[in-house]
C-alpha cells in the first residue's frame, strides 16, 4: 500500500456555511527554514518525514517511497500506461500462477559494488516477511508458502525463520512457491516492500544492522552521501551511482527536503531554494498556472482521498455501520472538490481508481449521493445524537485543514452533530497510533496503488492483516473472493471477483471514499524535464539542470 500525506488543496473560498479559513494552509507547525542547501548543485525535493528509517520493507508512506524510489530498483517498474515491464528481471514465469520462477539480469550492483544476486531477494523478503521484524510490509508476503510459519499470531511462537516457499537456485534464479494460483502476482513486485537488501545489510541470524535504514546501501541510480537521522536531519543528501547499469542519472546529487509545512515548502520554492514540489499548498493551486506556466503539473492520479472509521477499536459511532453511511450521505462532495479544491478534484464514487481497470462509476450508489434529509433521518435511527461529538484526524503536514473543515461543517450543518477537526502535527503520528489502536476518533487517509490493480485498492486496506488495515475490518467473505480473483484464469473474471469484494465494502463502509486525486505539482527554473508518474513518483532519473 502507499498512504499519502497530501492533499493538494484550495483555501479561501465560503460556500454553504463552510466557514473556510481564508488563508488556513497546513496550520502553525513549523517547518523547515529556507537555508542553504548542502550541496549547492544538489536538486531539492520537498519530502514530508518518512515514517520510519529508510528500509524498502517498512515503508508504506509515500515520502519515505521517494526517497527509496531514487536508492533502489526492483524486479519490474511500471511504464507511462501503467504497465509492468521487468527491470532487473530477465523474466518471471510460470506454467500454474502458483510456482514462479524468477531470474535476475546481469549488470546490477550494489553502492558498495558488489553483484545483485538472488539471495538479496531471497534475504530481503525473509527478513520482511518474519512477524518478529515487525515491519510494515509484511503482508504482501502472505500468499507466499511459510507465511504462516512466520507469523502464527498474538502470543504464538513462530516455528521457522524463512520463507519455506522460497528457494535459491543460482546467483540469477530464484523461485517463489504460492499458497493458491495468483496470475497478478508479477505486478506486485515492483512494490517498494519487495525491494532487494545487500548482504552487508545484515548481522548474523538474518538481522538488519541497527544503522543500516539511516545510511542505507541500494542498487539504484543514487546512493546516500551521508547518514540520516530521522528526527533530527532535515535532509536526505544522495548523490548520483555513477555505476548503475541503466547510465548515469542527468543531475549529480538530489537533496530531500523534509517539511512540516508546505506553506514553507511552497515559499521556498518560489524564492529558488527548493526545486521540485509534488503537491502545493492550500492557497497556491488556484494561481500556479499563470505563476510558474509550464513548470506547472496538473494531471490524473491514483490516489483515492478518504475519512476513516477504527471500527473495532474506536467511538462507539465509528463502530455503527449506520452512523458511518449517514456521515457519507451528508458530505457535499461535489461543492468540496468544486469549490474547496477548484475543479482539480474528482467525487469519488468507488472504493477502485478510475485509473485501473475495475473501476465502476456510480458504484458507491446511495452511500455516495448527497442526501441531507436521508443523513440525518438515519443518523438519528441510528442513535448517532446519543453517541458524543465526532473527531475528524488530519496531518498538518499535508494541506489537509479547508477540505476536512468543510467536511465538519457539512456534517454539523447536515446532520446537527458536535465535530471536532483535530489536526495533527505528522502524518507519522497519525499512522503510529492507528496501527497501535489508540485512535478513537474518525480520520482523513488517502492511498495511492502500488501497482495497477484493482485487487491494491482492496486487499491492503481493508483484507484480514492488511497492511494497512486501519479500520479494523474483517471479512471472510471479503477475503474469499479476493482469493477467487488472483486465482482467476482471465483479467476479466479476476476483475469481477475483486468488484464482488469492493460491493461488500461499499455496504459496510470502514471508509469513506471522497474524492479522486489530481497530481498538482510545480517546479523552479533551475530544472527541468519534471515528470510525475501516476503513482506520484518524481522521475528523478531524467530531470535535468535547467
Amino acid at each position: 500500500m502507499r498512504v499519502t500525506k497530501g492533499a493538494q488543496i484550495v483555501a479561501g473560498t465560503a460556500l454553504l456555511a463552510l466557514a473556510v479559513a481564508a488563508c488556513g494552509g497546513s496550520g502553525d507547525t513549523a517547518g523547515s527554514s529556507s537555508s542553504a542547501a548542502g550541496n549547492a548543485g544538489a536538486v531539492r525535493v520537498e519530502i514530508a518525514e518518512p515514517q520510519h528509517d529508510l528500509i524498502p520493507g517498512n515503508t508504506t508512506e509515500t515520502s519515505g517511497a521517494e526517497v527509496l524510489n531514487a536508492l533502489f530498483v526492483g524486479l519490474v517498474d511500471y511504464d507511462a500506461d501503467k504497465k509492468p515491464f521487468n527491470r532487473v528481471a530477465e523474466s518471471i514465469e510460470s506454467p500454474d500462477s502458483t510456482t514462479w520462477t524468477i531470474k535476475l539480469k546481469d549488470g546490477y550492483k550494489w553502492h558498495n559494488g558488489e553483484p545483485v544476486v538472488a539471495q538479496n531477494f531471497v534475504d530481503s523478503w525473509n527478513y520482511t516477511a518474519n512477524g518478529a521484524n515487525a515491519q510494515e510490509g509484511n503482508y504482501f508476503f502472505g500468499s507466499i508458502v511459510g507465511y504462516d510459519d512466520l507469523n502464527p499470531g498474538e502470543g504464538k511462537t513462530p516455528t521457522a525463520t524463512t520463507l519455506s516457499g522460497l528457494k535459491v537456485v543460482d546467483d540469477k534464479t530464484f523461485t517463489v512457491e504460492l499458497k493458491n494460483p495468483f496470475s497478478g502476482f508479477p505486478t506486485m513486485l515492483g512494490y517498494t516492500a519487495f525491494y532487494p537488501l545487500p548482504k552487508a545489510a545484515f548481522e548474523s541470524e538474518g538481522k538488519l544492522k541497527a544503522d543500516f535504514g539511516g545510511n542505507p546501501i541500494g542498487n539504484g541510480p543514487f546512493k546516500v552521501s551521508k547518514p540520516w537521522k530521522r528526527g533530527t536531519d532535515q535532509t536526505i543528501s544522495t548523490v548520483r551511482n555513477e555505476d548503475f547499469k541503466e547510465g548515469k542519472a542527468k543531475i549529480d546529487a538530489v537533496e530531500f527536503k523534509i517539511y512540516t509545512d508546505l506553506n514553507t515548502a511552497f515559499n521556498d520554492l518560489r524564492a529558488g531554494n527548493l526545486d521540485i514540489m509534488d503537491q502545493l499548498p492550500a492557497e497556491a493551486i488556484s494561481t500556479a498556472k499563470s505563476e510558474f506556466g509550464d513548470r506547472y503539473i496538473e494531471q490524473p492520479s491514483s490516489g483515492i482521498g478518504y475519512i476513516g472509521f477504527p471500527i473495532k477499536s474506536g467511538a462507539e459511532y465509528a463502530k455503527n455501520a449506520d452512523v458511518r453511511k449517514a456521515i457519507s450521505m451528508a458530505i457535499d462532495r461535489k461543492t468540496i472538490t468544486e469549490t474547496v479544491f477548484s475543479g482539480t478534484r474528482v467525487p469519488a464514487d468507488d472504493f477502485i481508481s478510475p485509473v485501473v481497470s475495475g473501476y465502476r462509476q456510480g458504484a458507491c450508489g446511495e452511500a455516495c449521493t448527497y442526501d441531507p434529509a436521508k443523513a440525518k433521518a438515519l443518523f438519528e435511527q441510528a442513535g448517532g445524537p446519543k453517541m458524543g461529538a465526532i473527531e475528524i484526524g488530519y496531518n498538518g503536514d499535508g494541506g489537509h485543514k479547508e477540505w476536512i473543515e468543510a467536511v465538519a461543517n457539512n456534517l454539523r450543518t447536515n446532520l446537527g452533530a458536535q465535530v471536532t477537526p483535530k489536526p495533527v502535527e505528522k502524518f507519522a503520528t497519525i499512522l503510529d497510533d492507528l496501527g497501535a489502536k489508540k485512535w478513537p476518533g474518525t480520520f482523513r487517509m488517502a492511498w495511492i496503488m502500488d501497482y495497477p490493480s484493482p485487487e491494491n485498492y482492496l486487499r491492503p486496506i481493508f483484507g484480514s492483516g492488511g497492511s494497512s488495515n486501519y479500520s479494523g475490518f474483517k471479512s471472510k467473505a471479503f477475503d474469499d473472493l479476493l482469493t477467487q480473483g488472483d486465482a482467476a484464469k482471465s483479467i476479466e473474471e479476476g476483475v469481477k471477483s475483486y468488484q464482488q469484494a469492493d460491493d461488500l465494502i461499499i455496504k459496510d463502509l470502514p471508509y469513506i471514499p471522497v474524492y479522486f486525486y489530481q497530481t498538482n505539482g510545480a517546479y523552479s527554473q533551475h530544472v527541468k524535464n519534471v515528470k510525475i508518474d501516476p503513482f506520484e513518483r518524481i522521475d528523478l532519473f531524467n530531470v535535468e539542470k535547467a
